[in-house]
């Protein structure tokens, strides 16, 4: 057994009904006297709620879906123009988006506070849209310090916004088996937040009003971002990233649609990742488990439900083939790729892709 792994510094707070106690807390420890708070004007009265006892300078609401460039500016000109020395994100992966852009030129320190599972908070991945193209990277300086986990931030976040968000985080843990850095820890942690997810998301879809499923989620989102963080972009991410920013289609709802036709085409060429994730989902195969998941919490189905046009396939085709990791499983030739997209597009049975051949 031969890998290296690197272990984020991070601090993570599960403080189920006390964030504005957690999130005051790390501000004080962190040094904040002049906050700025991230939240979207829909969140706009709970982020007041949770950082009412904090020093905050500036309270911004500006939050735009995969963070385009202009909106990243704009922010960072209003923190410098404050003399802000800590952020406060309080939302989904686009407010944590908007915290961590503003944080890759200033530096400035980040208290994440999610409500969402979309996982963002736990790794030091940036993105940025401009143009119609998704550029993402690396940088452990836009890596949060810490995280408050209060699962009853999510109690408002409707059933089926909570499904598309955790499935997002149950790709991250799919990807991570097979994407270019995994390890064996990274595989260990996919592992089971793909169990806690799977517990999770049905008693969420089931009992919404209900703590212990959306604490689950919540647990098995956090340890997908960081099975995620360490090994890198696999195949399904690089597909959404493309999609995402290309088309401006919903980050969770696209991620939710797109995994099972890539794992329909990868998991015949990586079985002992197909075994870890049958294991954990409790079912004879990965697909299988993975299906039944998809029915029990109605999950979104069709790319076209979501704004995504037919007549882009071939366009999309092309930008997704230019980041295909060398490392996936399976070659990923264009027709390959086009027929996992025109099923996704479909909302076709993925059981057609399993055996298809490049």
């Amino acid at each position: 057994m031969r890998f290296e792994h690197e272990t984020l510094a991070q601090r993570v707070c599960f403080a189920p009904g006390e964030a504005a106690v957690a999130v005051r807390a790390e501000a004080k420890r962190l040094g904040g006297s002049r906050v700025m708070v991230i939240a979207a004007t829909a969140e706009a009265d709970l982020a007041e709620k949770v950082t009412a006892e904090l020093p905050v300078v500036l309270r911004h609401e500006e939050v735009v879906m995969h963070v385009p460039v202009a909106s990243a500016e704009r922010a960072r000109t209003a923190a410098a123009a404050h003399d802000v020395d800590l952020l406060v994100s309080i939302g989904g992966g686009s407010t944590t988006g908007l915290a961590k852009a503003v944080a890759l030129t200033s530096g400035l320190p980040i208290v994440a506070v999610p409500t969402t599972y979309a996982g963002s908070e736990a790794t030091s991945v940036w993105g940025l849209t401009e143009e119609a193209r998704k550029t993402t990277g690396v940088d452990a300086r836009v890596l949060p310090r810490a995280i408050v986990y209060d699962a009853t931030l999510t109690l408002s976040l409707p059933v089926p916004m909570s499904v598309a968000s955790g499935l997002n985080a149950l790709a991250h843990c799919v990807d991570s088996l097979w994407a270019p850095r995994t390890d064996p820890v990274d595989q260990t942690l996919a592992g089971e937040g793909i169990r806690a997810l799977a517990t999770g998301l049905p008693a969420v879809a089931s009992a919404p009003a209900g703590l212990e499923g959306r604490e689950q989620v919540l647990y098995g989102a956090y340890l997908s971002a960081l099975a995620f963080s360490s090994a890198g972009s696999g195949l399904h991410h690089k597909i959404c990233h493309v999609l995402g920013g290309a088309y401006d289609l919903p980050h969770a709802q696209t991620h939710a649609v797109v995994l099972p036709y890539v794992l329909a085409f990868n998991a015949p060429a990586a079985p002992d990742a197909e075994r870890r994730i049958a294991h954990s989902l409790g079912a004879p195969s990965a697909l299988e488990g993975l299906q039944r998941l998809r029915h029990a919490v109605d999950a979104p189905k069709a790319l076209r439900d979501h704004g995504f046009q037919e007549a882009d396939i071939d366009d999309a085709v092309q930008a997704i083939l230019e980041v295909v990791p060398a490392s996936n499983p399976r070659p990923v030739t264009p027709n390959a790729l086009r027929q996992l997209l025109r099923a996704a597009w479909q909302g076709a049975d993925p059981l057609t892709l399993s055996g298809e051949e490049s």
